[in-house]
């Protein structure tokens, strides 16, 4: 290990591949990235000094090859450590990256190479299949690299590009978001924006706080995905520490993954802790070289069960895409049996805002709204939605970043998520966040995964649909799912419990285990037609009057 520099790396003025190129020669020993074994691969490990070789050799057959400036391309690749030597090897050229989801459709790949104007596609041996669907209905020739090939050769490109005036604002990625509905968007990312990313990751404060190179950080969420692509890998390099990425989040392989590779933090999204709970039985692997967990979307239920179980502190955060600047809920006492997601921070202003734009109280649902400073609004944040300069405004409307999230914040400024805006459901003039309903029945020991969307209702304009996946052997019954609706029921607002209930085998999610609403019926398909629908809105009755409402 090299002890020459005990403190973090400056970013001011700085490029990604300048960044890491430092990291390199003052920590060119330490472990870069680590992939576990699998069934089929031996464990990879990779130092700074080995990782810049190969850097240097892209950045040299990219640059032979004619690539440069302005170009875009597209990366095909999973968690392979080639996704980051190739976009810091691109990224010193001026070349963007385009990361694509691997469970992608053809048409989602094809929609998202039109959009960016893509001109190369880096892909491997493992999506031969999808390469082959998407050249039969992609109407454009776009070359492919196979970073598998042992020509090792980067296909020729037919414009002589430039490599000169690199800066912190060149574009460094194009991110694409799993958004709700629609198509996705594309988030034009800088230089400046990526390191800043890192730098907030990096400086969150105690616990969190990175040290320097000590650190080991297991990420099982896609290098597609800004947590694992950008902010602890840019987080990472900045304090000299290693990026550890399974191929995909495995369960049964969890705990021994990090045991193998000596991870110290690990990061949690979705249903993760969930899964771990209700799939793992005491483990007697020693976990006492683990600090905490990072993440997003605990159930509060579910929070004191793990921490109690396994001794391990976790951390819920808040970032995103457009606006990464992240807050913890990292301070002492931490209110671990609520939704809390931290306090603004240096360099983040957040207010909370009803559907009119105006301020709300302490204590009362809004959405959160966020900006760099008064004078700076957009400083730490994202350059813009590809070619939808006008969508691009409306997010940034008053001079503030519109979140979309449904969040309360306390007279300490702490703030508590709620839900997605768009997935509140409106029943009788009340407003229902569906999160509220699916954490509630995640309580059950029963419910393994669980979402909720509005259906219509002649009466009440909306009514809560439950979706529900059972654990283990359960039999899908009227008695249970009117057990789950009491469970409901007892435990919060009678107009909250779900007026229908449906078991289902499976939820479409993303890979970073979000589940996806608007996938879950496909071609108007009426859930309240489905086999499995259990009808309850009868027994919502008013507790206090007994009066169905």
């Amino acid at each position: 290990m090299n002890s020459a520099k005990s403190e973090m790396l400056n970013i001011k003025n700085k490029t990604i591949g300048g960044v890491f190129f430092e990291a390199a020669t003052t920590w060119p020993e330490a472990i870069f990235f680590i992939s576990p074994k699998t069934l089929v691969t031996p464990m990879l490990e990779l130092s700074y000094s080995k990782a810049l070789k190969r850097v240097n050799a892209y950045e040299h057959n990219f640059k032979k090859a004619g690539y440069g400036s302005g170009d875009r391309v597209a990366l095909l690749l999973g968690n392979r450590v080639e996704h980051y030597l190739i976009k810091i090897a691109a990224n010193n050229l001026g070349i963007s990256i385009v990361p694509l989801n691997p469970d992608s459709s053809p048409s989602e790949v094809i929609y998202i190479l039109n959009d960016s104007n893509s001109i190369l596609l880096i892909s491997d041996k493992n999506h031969i299949d999808l390469l082959n669907d998407i050249n039969k209905k992609y109407s454009k020739y776009i070359e492919v690299f196979d970073v598998d090939s042992l020509k090792n050769l980067v296909p020729k490109h037919d414009k002589n590009s430039n490599w000169m005036n690199i800066t912190p604002k060149s574009e460094s990625s194009l991110l694409y978001t799993s958004g709700t509905t629609g198509h996705p968007k594309g988030c034009i990312m800088s230089h400046e924006y990526e390191l800043m990313c890192g730098d907030s990751y990096r400086s969150i404060g105690p616990p969190v706080q990175l040290a320097i190179n000590k650190d080991r950080i297991f990420n099982p969420l896609p290098s597609f995905h800004i947590n694992a692509g950008v902010v602890t890998f840019i987080g990472s390099i900045l304090t000299g520490n290693c990026l550890i990425q399974p191929m995909r989040f495995s369960a049964s392989t969890w705990w021994q993954d990090i045991k193998d590779t000596k991870a110290t933090i690990f990061h949690y999204l979705g249903v993760v802790i969930s899964v771990i709970l209700k799939t793992l039985n005491e483990t007697d692997v020693d976990l006492s070289f683990i600090r905490l967990g990072l993440g997003a979307g605990v159930e509060p239920a579910l929070h004191r069960e793990f921490e109690d179980k396994f001794q391990i502190p976790l951390v819920e955060i808040w970032g995103m895409t457009e606006m990464c600047r992240i807050i913890a809920a990292c301070d002492e006492p931490r209110l671990i049996h609520t939704r809390a997601m931290g306090r603004p921070r240096k360099g983040l202003e957040i207010k909370v805002v009803d559907d009119n734009g105006k301020e709300v109280p302490h204590g009362s649902q809004g959405e959160m709204l966020t900006r760099h400073s008064e004078k700076t609004p957009r400083k730490g944040a994202f350059s813009g939605y590809l070619g939808k300069p006008q969508e691009t405004e409306i997010a940034w409307r008053g001079g503030w970043f519109h979140t979309g999230d449904t969040v309360i914040m306390d007279q300490t400024k702490m703030l508590y998520f709620v839900d997605r805006k768009k997935n509140i459901i409106r029943r009788a003039g009340e407003n229902v966040a569906a999160a509220e309903i699916e954490n509630c029945l995640l309580e059950h020991s029963l419910v393994l995964a669980v979402a909720c969307l509005a259906v219509p209702d002649s009466i009440r304009e909306e009514e809560i649909l439950s979706c529900i996946i059972l654990s283990g052997n359960s039999l899908k019954s009227e008695i249970l799912a009117k057990n789950l609706f009491t469970h409901v029921y007892n435990r919060l607002a009678y107009f909250k419990a779900p007026g229908w209930i449906l078991f289902v085998d499976e939820l479409p999610i993303t890979s970073t285990q979000k589940i996806l609403k608007h996938k879950m019926f496909p071609n108007n398909e009426d859930p309240l037609m489905k086999p499995n629908i259990f009808d309850f809105r009868d027994l919502k009755i008013r507790k206090n009057r007994k009066e169905k409402h």
